[in-house]
Order: structure tokens, then sequence, then C-alpha cells
């Protein structure tokens, strides 16, 4: 994939990436407590930014699962992972690498819920 624009190309045509999905993110370099390597990550920035800029709002995908608050238990390519709601990052789309699907609705709706409550005041 190559980027143009705000938008990825790919063989078949233009590509926006989209709420829900799963890629490979390098996001190295990293400072501190920061999640550190190339990992999965869940987009949970709107469609609608993310059709306008040239970057994301991830969370990173970790298969260490701990039950704290602000961490959302997924399944991954077929195994168990924790969704970080307590790493969330804005990453340039350069950083996307490979796209390996989408988080289930009912995961998505759950991290969606959990981000609201997060924020609320």
């Amino acid at each position: 994939m190559a980027r143009r624009g705000s938008q990825w190309r790919v063989a078949s045509g233009s590509y926006v990436v989209a709420r829900s999905e799963i890629y490979w993110v390098v996001l190295d370099p990293t400072v501190g407590t920061e999640i550190q390597k190339t990992r999965p990550c869940v987009v949970v920035s709107p469609d609608e930014l993310n059709a306008k800029l040239h970057h994301v709002i991830v969370a990173p995908i970790t298969s260490t699962i701990r039950t704290v608050p602000f961490r959302i238990l997924s399944t991954v390519e077929g195994r168990p992972a924790n969704v970080l709601l307590d790493q969330l990052r804005a990453v340039d789309v350069s950083r996307l690498r490979q796209r390996i699907g989408k988080i289930d609705a009912r995961t998505m709706n759950a991290i969606l819920v959990t981000l609201q409550a997060m924020f609320a005041q």
C-alpha cells in the first residue's frame, strides 16, 4: 500500500482506513512506558476524521491478558487479546502496515462505551 493524499492506495483503488479495522502498526520510537514495537492496533477514530486527516487514533493490542480497567478482552487472529485503551495513540498513516481484519461489532461497542466512560466528566 502507498499513501495518496489522505487515503491509502491499493491495487483495487483508493481505500480509506476505517474505524474497527486492525492493522500492524509501527509504534517505535517510544518513550518511557509507552507500548513498543510493531503490533496490532485497532482504529478507534471516527471515519469522518480518518477520511480527512493523515493520521488515525489507534488502540494497541497485546496478547498479555490482564483484567484491569480500560482493557477490553478480544480475539485477534484466533488468539485471546487485550485492547489497551490506556495506551491510545494518534499515528500517521505511514506507520500502518498490513491490514489484519476487523474487531467484531460487540467488542467495538464495548471499546466505544469504555472510551466514553474514560473521558466523561
